[in-house]
């Protein structure tokens, strides 16, 4: 099961309480995303998941507390779907592939990703950073380690994250959020022929 990110000393410590965080971030996705951060209520939020305001702040603090634990959660939540995809391709490149796909099918069932996420930066610019910074990181340790498995060419590992991390983020803004004409695993060709061929 997913780690939820949470306050030190409000951890849940059963499984209904686990269940009930689960639900407050789920309905805060929903408040948030349709709303955003100034205009969502923590009232509402309380609504969304059927419990009642008291019961809400049993676990955090305020709403500013439960929208940057939703930032972490989103971030949580793409990397536990997209990862998997990665990591069963025979190699690095067929990852990419598989991992893109991936990524736009969470988008286009998780539009709130991206309002959320870009609000953060005003709202939360720690974690905002947070976020972008941790999967860099990850992903180019894991572009080195393909390396090392002659899988990719040797390359500035920091860089290429970023590179590639740029291009999914504004495809799934295109082809998650705006438009959902064209299948996934047609953009993801697209962009696999991209990073495999380069544009020479």
């Amino acid at each position: 099961m997913t780690a939820l990110p949470q306050q030190a000393d409000k951890t849940p410590r059963t499984a209904r309480g686990r269940r009930t965080l689960r639900l407050i971030l789920d309905a805060a996705a929903e408040e948030f995303g349709a709303r955003g951060y100034h205009e969502g209520s923590i009232a509402r939020i309380a609504q969304r998941a059927g419990v009642a305001i008291g019961s809400f702040y049993t676990y955090f603090d305020s709403k500013e507390a439960v929208f940057r634990a939703l930032v972490a959660d989103m971030s949580r939540q793409v990397r536990d779907h997209v990862v998997p995809h990665i990591l069963a391709a025979p190699d690095r490149l067929a990852g990419e592939r598989a991992g893109l796909a991936a990524f736009l099918e969470f988008v286009r069932t998780h539009k709130a990703l991206y309002r959320i996420i870009d609000e953060s930066a005003f709202v939360a610019e720690d974690a905002y950073r947070a976020h972008y910074v941790s999967v860099a990181d990850g992903y180019a340790a894991s572009l080195e380690q393909a390396f090392g498995k002659g899988e990719v060419s040797d390359g500035d590992w920091q860089v290429r994250a970023w590179a590639i991390m740029g291009m999914n983020v504004f495809l799934g803004l295109k082809f998650g959020v705006w438009d959902e004409s064209r299948s996934t695993a047609e953009i993801a060709a697209a962009a696999h022929a991209l990073l495999a061929d380069g544009l020479f």
